[in-house]
């Protein structure tokens, strides 16, 4: 199994985070993708995905007095917190529409499930760094699964125009991903 690990600087934040809640800015910026990209696994509709993030980082901030370090990464204290304010939702969820229960997601954490994220979280930095035309179709397109024609109304473009902004996107992101270097959850560069 693969071992989380913390970084250097991380127990530092999370104890100037402790002493003044201003400083857990520093924390949030750090483990936002993650979060948002764990999440983004279990949780389908985007603003529930916004909304559940967001939760889980009140949570955080409103807890971060009791975190305890105990040499494993913040990242994974969030997780946790992710994990029940997903199950949190569905079991509401059940309750609403009268319906059994569904099966509540693992908080457990296997190398497959730390790879997707720390991988899904990188595509959301990426995508976030693209320029803002693309980053909007990019968005449009694939967050909020709409068609080139509804892309085009909206952002009054031809399709022409959409498809070429989704093409260049696209090929940015390829990039980046290619040249990025393998790193390791937790490693000196994470």
């Amino acid at each position: 199994m693969k071992v989380l690990k913390e970084k250097p600087d991380e127990r530092l934040l999370i104890e100037a985070a402790q002493r003044d809640p201003a400083r857990f800015a520093e924390l949030y910026e750090e483990n936002f993708e993650r979060v948002y990209a764990y999440i983004s696994r279990r949780v389908y509709v985007r603003v529930d995905v916004e909304d559940l993030t967001a939760e889980v980082f009140h949570q955080a901030l409103a807890k971060i007095g009791q975190f305890e370090w105990r040499g494993v990464p913040f990242v994974a204290w969030l997780y946790r917190i992710a994990a029940n304010a997903v199950a949190d939702r569905w079991q509401s969820l059940a309750r609403e529409n009268g319906r059994p229960m569904m099966e509540v997601p693992s908080v457990e954490f296997d190398d497959s499930e730390i790879d997707r994220t720390e991988h899904r979280a990188q595509l959301f930095r990426n995508v976030a760094k693209l320029p803002a035309e693309q980053r909007r179709v990019i968005e449009m397109r694939f967050a909020e699964e709409k068609s080139i024609a509804e892309i085009a109304r909206e952002l009054k473009r031809s399709a022409g125009a959409i498809k070429q902004l989704q093409f260049r996107g696209i090929q940015t992101l390829r990039e980046h991903w290619t040249k990025r270097p393998r790193k390791k959850l937790g490693g000196p560069n994470a």
